[in-house]
């Protein structure tokens, strides 16, 4: 049986060879120290109580996560589905618990329940489907982020309080997240290390092969591996979604990279056999040191991703480097034949067609040929703002009588390229255009310009390619209000932060420039730090709680969106609507609440239903021949407690 630590049998001798065998045995932990260190010496505002915590809080989630990984990989498995079965069992416990009026304490054990059929459905593909780890757990990652899409129909869903308490704090100062983390990270431990199915786990990643011949029940003891799996994502999509104090669906998108990271990192091997859960811990932390000190260090957001790049390289080719001075256990591999790769193959396109006929199903009805067909491709659906003008678009198009297609590309500039491109080969009237970004959606739009099809672009505009219709507010405009609102509110003077959105869309640029314009005419206001929080609330709330401990005076805070500006919220505390304000954009339903409740102090508001009713209206004219206008502009409004009670969207 292969064990989890491997001890170095070199020659090396006396106090040199002994630190060399100590360092190359704990490489994890020794890079931890370092890293620590290092932050510690660049930033005086890292090695903070405040500030640790924080670092814990912000690994909790990911080393849940990876609490559950472990087991996978230390029995040679894989698992890129954690992030999704935490976004859907956090979906399904804020929806039981309000759509549904299940009690609280059944609703978190749906949650969890969620998770454990998840992971025994990856389980059953595994043992008895023959499916490789990797297409099992793929194809998990996909249907559990379109369920829990489905169940909360694109939107955030709001948790009770009893719920939204687990991200809150103990005695003041001990966030619940950290101790959550702890408790799983025991758990996991005394699992690997204590019990029947851990020491199962170590056999099956050693030698597969050798372990059934042993007499172990193979196939059966990796359901209760992917079923452990699926019990950990579940408590960290709970865990974040308390965080948040409301369910996104699309929550932890990415997180199961982070996760394997993590494993990997605290000095697992992918070919299965060896782990720990403190190793995990470890590299979770390695990841939230990095993150947490990149941000006090006001580090672009680019080189960030080369920084964690390098460090998780830097980390495995350690882990190697211990491997070679010590023992190095045989991986066992096991060869499939053509016929059952063929099955296997099969088997997965049969279950991704039916995936894909089902959701055909649900969404497409019977149409008259003389019905009017629209195309529309919206930049996201993980945003309240772009939930919002697909309501107000569909609201307009059932009253006109057309058949409006809605697409979500997900932030990612090729997918929408290649809806576009399905929009214009499948003879649709007229398409709608949200641009990811507004450079790479050219290409798209001149084909179908070619095609004659006619092209209303929304919220943004196409560049290098001609639209017959720009339906849209003034990014820049909107900008330039924002900066006015937040210095006014602060008499002109004092030190704010901006959170930015995401890096390369045309959105987060305008609004930059914006923000910049506007904040021209007010000297005495100060900018002491500028970060990405890409439109996401989650990272809103890591973000500024980073910027917290580098500037815990910040007067102001300005946010590209709502949602960045409720994160935000979050880590002010009680520091919101008081002595700090905060001014977001976009007026989303959540942002007005907040804005009624005086935590958030304005939003620079679009009307974004007004946007999609005024680009299906336009779509339709230009359908018919009729003439419309180059551009029409909806007026922003900045949305105060003052005048929100008469604001709608």
């Amino acid at each position: 049986m292969a064990t989890d630590t491997l001890k170095s049998t070199t020659g090396a001798s006396g106090a040199t060879g002994g630190l060399r065998r100590l360092l190359l045995d704990n490489g994890a932990l020794t890079a931890l120290i370092v890293l620590v260190v290092a932050m510690s010496a660049l930033s005086g505002d890292f090695l903070t109580t405040d500030n640790l915590l924080n670092v814990g809080v912000q690994a909790a989630v990911t080393a849940i996560l990876a609490f559950g990984v472990t087991f996978v990989i230390v029995s040679a498995g894989i698992d890129l589905s954690v992030g999704s079965v935490a976004a859907l069992s956090a979906t399904v416990l804020a929806w039981s618990a309000t759509s549904a009026g299940v009690p609280v304490f059944l609703a978190v054990l749906l949650a969890i329940a969620t998770g454990i059929v998840c992971g025994l459905v990856n389980g059953i593909l595994i043992s008895y489907g023959k499916l490789p780890p990797f297409i099992a757990t793929l194809a998990m990652l996909s249907v559990a982020r379109g369920l829990s899409l489905v169940i909360s129909e694109g939107s955030p869903i709001a948790l009770p309080d009893s719920v939204s308490h687990l991200g809150d704090t103990l005695g003041g100062w001990l966030p619940v997240p950290v101790l959550v983390m702890v408790v799983m990270g025991l758990i996991a431990a005394f699992v690997l290390g204590r019990t029947y199915i851990g020491r199962s786990m170590y056999a099956i990643g050693g030698n597969e092969e050798a372990a059934r011949l042993s007499g172990l029940r193979v196939k059966k003891q990796k359901l209760a591996i992917y079923a452990f799996s699926g019990v950990f994502a579940a408590v960290a999509g709970v865990v974040l979604a308390a965080r948040l104090s409301s369910a996104q669906p699309q929550a932890a998108d990415g997180y199961e990279l982070d996760a394997i990271a993590a494993v990997v990192i605290g000095g697992a091997s992918l070919a299965g056999g060896t782990g720990k859960a403190s190793g995990t811990l470890v590299g979770a932390l390695i990841l939230a040191v990095l993150r947490n000190g990149l941000n006090l260090l006001n580090v672009s957001a680019f080189w960030q991703q080369v920084v964690i790049g390098v460090v998780i390289a830097l980390a495995v080719l350690l882990d190697t480097a211990r491997r070679k001075a010590g023992a190095t256990p045989v991986a066992a591999g096991t060869g499939g034949d053509k016929g059952r790769q063929a099955v296997t193959y099969a088997l997965a396109a049969v279950v991704t067609v039916a995936i894909v006929g089902a959701t055909s199903f649900l969404h497409n009805g019977s149409s008259s040929a003389s019905t009017p067909k629209m195309g529309l491709s919206l930049s996201t659906l993980n945003n309240p703002f772009f939930v919002q003008i697909r309501a107000g678009a569909q609201a307009e198009a059932k009253k006109l009588g057309v058949d409006l297609t809605v697409t979500d590309a997900q932030n990612d500039a090729s997918q929408q390229a290649n809806q576009l491109q399905n929009f214009t080969s499948s003879g649709l009237g007229a398409i709608i255009v949200n641009p990811v970004d507004s450079d790479a959606a050219s290409n798209s739009v001149k084909a179908a310009d070619q095609a004659k099809i006619p092209v209303i672009a929304v919220d943004r505009t196409v560049n290098r390619a001609a639209v017959d219709t720009l339906v849209a507010s003034d990014n820049i405009a909107g900008g330039e209000l924002a900066a006015k609102t937040i210095a006014d509110k602060l008499g002109g003077k004092g030190k704010i932060v901006i959170l930015q959105g995401q890096a390369g869309t045309s959105a987060a640029r305008e609004r930059a420039q914006g923000f910049a314009n506007g904040l021209k005419a007010y000297p005495g206001i100060r900018v002491v730090a500028q970060q990405p929080a890409d439109f996401d609330r989650t990272k809103g709330l890591d973000v500024m709680s980073n910027l917290l401990q580098a500037h815990p005076d910040v007067q102001g805070v300005i946010a590209a969106n709502d949602e960045m500006a409720l994160g935000a919220i979050k880590a002010l505390g009680s520091k919101a609507g008081t002595s700090v304000s905060v001014v977001g954009f976009d007026g989303t339903p959540d942002g007005l609440k907040a804005v009624e409740g005086g935590t958030l102090y304005a939003s620079v508001a679009q009307q974004p239903s007004q946007l999609g009713k005024i680009a299906v209206d336009n779509a339709l004219k230009a359908l018919q021949g009729k003439e419309v206008e180059e551009t029409v502009k909806v007026p922003v409004k900045v949305v105060t407690k003052e005048n929100v009670a008469g604001f709608s969207g």
